[in-house]
């Protein structure tokens, strides 16, 4: 018996809660300490049958000898009364050889008593926790998968903000190349030769020349349409 309470300690002394803060994954480890449980409910029930048969045996020895005891003293006061004093020593030599005995069953059966309300203990502890479990096993789950989504959201959002950084990095590098583009074109307007003030006038009217033969031609278009 002492090596089935041994064995069984560990299991009345479990914490889910901080074997499960101990846990990488709480939805596996919540689904192993949910299979270790059940095996060993069914070991400890087992046990317990067995503990506790032997506890109504060792209770019905206490009770069978206290009703001997009862039934020679009986006899005793039968014989007495019957004037047969012999026949009543018999009978009290036999009861007390019952006394004797009783205080060795009373101890056993203490014994099997103490040991049978723990192994009670132990399978109510574990029916408990079993209990337990099975109310919070699908939530604890679905808070697992839900933080390992986070977590890859996270790093997705983490890529989607090192683009930005990117988009922004080429944002700056054009505007830079806009500013030396615009710095060269300077420079080259700077570069030119100013034009003269003849130039200028042969452009004025090499412009007025060509504005001419366009209102040549317009009017040429109109006598052929008949609209003047």
């Amino acid at each position: 018996m002492a090596g089935i309470i041994d064995r069984f300690t560990s299991i009345i002394k479990a914490n889910i809660n901080d074997l499960l803060d101990k846990a990488e994954d709480p939805s596996k480890m919540i689904e192993q300490y949910t299979r270790d449980l059940t095996e060993s409910l069914a070991e400890v029930k087992e046990a317990t049958a067995s503990v506790m048969a032997e506890e109504s045996r060792t209770r019905r020895l206490v009770d069978e000898n206290e009703a001997q005891i009862n039934k020679y003293e009986t006899l005793a006061r039968t014989a007495l009364s019957a004037g047969n004093e012999d026949d009543a020593r018999v009978f009290l030599k036999k009861k007390q050889e019952l006394e004797g005995k009783a205080e060795g069953l009373k101890i056993t059966y203490d014994t099997a008593k103490a040991n049978a309300d723990k192994m009670r203990q132990m399978h109510d502890k574990l029916v408990s926790d079993l209990e337990t479990l099975q109310q919070r096993k699908e939530v604890i789950k679905a808070k697992a998968a839900v933080a390992k989504t986070q977590n890859k959201v996270n790093d997705m959002t983490s890529g989607v903000d090192r683009a930005a950084g990117a988009m922004s990095a080429f944002d700056r590098m054009e505007a830079k190349a806009d500013a030396m583009l615009d710095q060269a074109n300077a420079i080259e307007e700077l570069n030119s030769k100013p034009k003269s003030e003849t130039e200028k006038l042969e452009e004025k009217y090499a412009d007025m020349g060509v504005n001419a033969d366009v209102e040549d031609d317009l009017a040429r278009l109109k006598r052929e349409m008949g609209m003047q």
